[in-house]
């Protein structure tokens, strides 16, 4: 595989005419594309639900009627289960399929694959949000030109529809542009990113490469090149059962727990007491939290049983193994420390999605490019820095082997919450910068 950093001929600077061509077509897409995002958001694709299937085979349509060379595959799903490279799940799932559309170069220039999952986390109450449709795909506002455009409103709005569109119309410009590119554009679409990244890493398996990549997870249109991982874990922490009127003679786990949750805390502050400089701005840039806990069966009786699961941020440069050590370490301190819980320790397991960080490599330009790529799209300077959640960023560039950066559409802040949203501005402005990006990275021939 061809490095990125080399030079190319004729890149986003020299192609020129091509850049106006594409840059035209950008903005002449510009409302069959909000139209294109509002159906993506109508479509209720929750990991590992029928939808999410439904959206593929969509979307392979889609690919297949821009001209471009499509491989739409059923997913081997016990083969993948049984790598031991599998980046694990956490929803039910009975089918998965794996999508990759090919805009064919020329010959001669170097490969950018642009990679978006369609799966989306559940919307929660719909009472919540100001729309009662979490999935409504409505426009607040005018799309606009690059200035003033409206924002589109749904669950998976901003995380991540906004930037697989924005991929779509890049893809769409420079095909319509007539650009002569040199190398390839690999537009991937994948499932199940949210539980652990089996779409990606299933992408990979069957033999998809580039010689960079951008996934366009909500980042403001900052450019992010280093994200944390992120560890799925349960704890059991058992008690001793008894009538609630004699609560002194059992244990009750919830009591027991509340030890745990100390030392945990402790293990978060130490995890970040120096932290790499490009995830300063986060605090804490690697948090441990306790999401779900259950204990206890009958109010009158004393729970001798709580089951608490929770997530582990993993540190840039940390391997998945010593933050596991260090959060089963801290469980053992503190086990220790109690006269039952040393008889009886609580218990950690590891379940869900396992996302080890993901950083581009020092000797990279990517970022550099992708910088240069916004301005010459039209865009201001904007910032680079780290973010401190898992994504399909570490096994790109781990298992690929392939540079990797996050640039896209949307506030993160917005993600998973009521009323997801992203700014069609934003969307169109990706679309532009990654068009020039593919000019500068494929070359024009």
């Amino acid at each position: 595989m061809a490095s990125e950093g080399r030079s190319s001929a004729g890149g986003a600077g020299a192609a020129g005419e091509w850049g106006d061509r594409v840059r035209a077509e950008v903005t002449a897409g510009a409302a069959e594309t909000v139209d294109l995002l509002s159906e993506l958001v109508r479509t209720p694709s929750i990991t590992g639900s029928a939808a999410e299937t439904a959206l593929q085979h969509r979307l392979a349509e889609a690919f297949a009627g821009e001209g471009l060379e499509v491989d739409h595959w059923p997913l081997p799903l016990e083969e993948l289960a049984a790598d031991p490279d599998h980046p694990g799940t956490e929803a039910s799932r009975h089918e998965g399929w794996g999508l990759v559309g090919t805009l064919r170069g020329r010959g001669g220039g170097r490969s950018l694959m642009l990679l978006s999952h369609v799966d989306v986390v559940p919307p929660g109450d719909p009472a919540s949000w100001t729309n009662p449709d979490p999935f409504s795909g409505h426009v607040d506002g005018p799309i606009g030109g690059l200035i003033g455009g409206g924002v589109l409103y749904g669950r998976g709005a901003c995380d991540m529809k906004g930037g697989l569109a924005a991929t779509i119309l890049a893809v769409r410009a420079l095909r319509r542009s007539g650009a002569p590119l040199a190398g390839d554009v690999l537009l991937a679409a994948v499932v199940s990113e949210e539980d652990g990244g089996l779409g990606a890493f299933a992408t990979l398996r069957r033999g998809h490469r580039a010689d960079a990549c951008i996934i366009p997870e909500p980042t403001g249109l900052d450019v992010v090149p280093a994200a944390a991982g992120a560890l799925t874990f349960r704890l059991r922490v058992p008690g001793l059962a008894a009538h609630a009127a004699r609560r002194a003679v059992g244990v009750s786990a919830v009591e027991k727990f509340w030890l745990l949750w100390e030392e945990l805390a402790t293990l978060e502050s130490r995890r970040n007491a120096d932290v790499d400089a490009l995830m300063e701005r986060w605090s804490p840039a690697y948090p441990l939290s306790i999401g779900i806990v259950r204990a206890g069966d009958w109010a009158s009786t004393v729970p001798d049983t709580l089951v608490a699961e929770g997530r582990l941020g993993v540190a840039l440069g940390e391997t998945v193994e010593h933050a596991r050590a260090a959060l089963e370490q801290a469980v053992a301190t503190a086990c220790s420390r109690d006269p039952w819980l040393a008889g009886h320790p609580a218990t950690v397991e590891w379940s869900g999605g396992q996302f080890a960080p993901g950083r581009l490599p020092s000797d990279s330009h990517l970022v550099e490019r992708v910088h240069r790529a916004h301005e010459a799209a039209g865009g201001r300077p904007r910032e680079t820095y780290g973010v401190p959640y898992g994504t399909d960023m570490r096994l790109l560039t781990g298992l690929g082997g392939i540079p990797t950066v996050h640039y896209g559409p949307g506030d993160a802040a917005l993600a998973h919450a009521r009323d997801e949203a992203v700014p069609v501005d934003e969307v169109l402005a990706c679309a532009g910068a990654l068009a020039m990006l593919a000019l500068d990275i494929c070359g024009v021939a």
